[in-house]
């Protein structure tokens, strides 16, 4: 195997990912939904439309409403478009062990201190305060059950 050079970990997708140590058993693939991706964005561009409103408002030029509106919305519309290909690529992997992010991101289960929801969102927060992300989850509570799960389970075999 060729050895990884930044460029490759840059990259989202199979390629970035690290493979499983030698017994690690895979238990979940969390990969984004793109419907959640679409709905994440269409909540964007409202809640910009509305700010842009309300900026414009307060700066007392109701005229240029439309304009803001119709601004923000094509500003986010273009930032779904333009990282649509990179933002379904990012899978995470949830194995016995740890959980697999991409970029080459890994973090035992045992570093798990907590799993919120954010909107469609999971935010996996560590034990030393590292703050990982895994976007537009068709399920996110489900994610964070199988996760705080799988970290019961490896406390209790560590534990034996």
């Amino acid at each position: 195997m060729s050895e990884r050079d930044d460029v490759l970990n840059y990259r989202t997708g199979p390629e970035s990912e690290i493979g499983l140590d030698d017994g690690e058993r895979l238990i979940a693939t969390f990969e984004p939904d793109p419907a959640r991706y679409w709905r994440d964005h269409v909540s964007l561009a409202a809640f910009f439309g509305a700010a842009a409103m309300v900026v414009l408002l307060i700066l007392g030029k109701p005229d240029q409403i439309v304009t803001g509106v119709l601004a923000a919305f094509a500003a986010i519309a273009f930032r779904a478009v333009f990282f649509r290909s990179e933002a379904l690529a990012r899978r995470w992997r949830l194995t016995d062990r740890r959980l697999l992010g991409p970029q080459a991101r890994a973090m035992m289960l045992l570093e798990v201190k907590q799993a919120r929801r954010l909107m469609g969102d999971v935010q996996i927060v560590t034990v030393g305060g590292g703050k990982h992300l895994l976007r537009h989850m068709a399920d996110p509570q489900g994610v964070i059950d199988a996760v705080m799960a799988a970290r019961a389970d490896r406390a209790e075999r560590v534990a034996e």
